[in-house]
């Protein structure tokens, strides 16, 4: 038999990533007690990542390889009553909805996790990133880290299935282009869900479902991060005086 010379559908691969991910996020830490199944899991994971690594860099062939072997050591181990997870259908994972949030995302901290995670569970996210310009703007300082780096760091998270730059003077552009599903926003986002139902609506997504997250973890935020960091800045160089 021939072997086709059309491409492994990418979307196809993707579905295999998000299912292993939402395996391992259904087994709990805490009921794992054998060793060699704790190194099992951490094997997983890495070939996880390399599968999310190769994806990300359209070579889908290893990719494939990869989240391959991942899901077939955590079928193994869930036939042999080690783990307990389910899968999803793989039809249900192909017609995921997409999901965006924006954000600046200076320092990646626990609630910006927690917003990510509730966005995945919602379906596949896109994140699009504050331009330092715009950062500015609102903020009156240059950010820290500069906007390719603040990408670059949100996709390497799990939660995010992709990672784009903001457009510096039309907000909503990338999501006309985007014509996402969903968009979550964050507890302190200074746009309402009706004013950004709206905004939209104007541009021709009337149906996009704007939701706002309006539970939070912790006290956490970039600019209290950044009057600790002043804080610890400013006792050092008292001590050291």
């Amino acid at each position: 038999m021939a072997l086709s010379s059309e491409p492994f559908p990418s979307d196809r691969v993707k579905a295999y990533i998000l299912n292993v991910e939402q395996a391992l996020n259904a087994i709990s830490a805490e009921t794992i007690r054998d060793d060699n199944v704790k190194k099992l899991v951490l094997l997983v994971k890495s070939y996880l990542s390399d599968a999310k690594y190769y994806f990300a860099h359209n070579d889908i062939f290893t990719a494939l390889s990869c989240i391959a072997y991942a899901e077939g050591l955590l079928d193994a181990a869930r036939h042999l009553g080690l783990l307990s997870f389910e899968w999803k259908a793989l039809s249900e994972l192909l017609k995921r909805k997409r999901v965006v949030v924006a954000g600046s995302f200076e320092f990646l901290h626990p609630g910006h996790l927690f917003l990510l995670k509730k966005a995945w569970e919602l379906g596949s996210v896109t994140v699009i990133v504050s331009r330092d310009k715009n950062f500015e703007r609102f903020k009156n300082r240059k950010p820290l880290l500069p906007d390719t780096a603040r990408k670059e760091i949100l996709d390497s998270v799990k939660f995010v299935d992709e990672a784009v730059l903001g457009d510096e003077e039309d907000f909503l552009k990338p999501v006309v282009e985007l014509k996402p599903d969903i968009i979550l926003l964050g507890p302190d986002q200074w746009i309402t869900p009706e004013e950004l139902k709206e905004k939209l609506s104007e541009r021709g997504l009337s149906n996009v479902i704007v939701l706002k997250l309006e539970e939070r973890v912790g006290d956490w935020s970039s600019s209290r991060i950044l009057e600790i960091l002043k804080k610890t800045a400013c006792n050092q160089s008292q001590e050291a005086q």
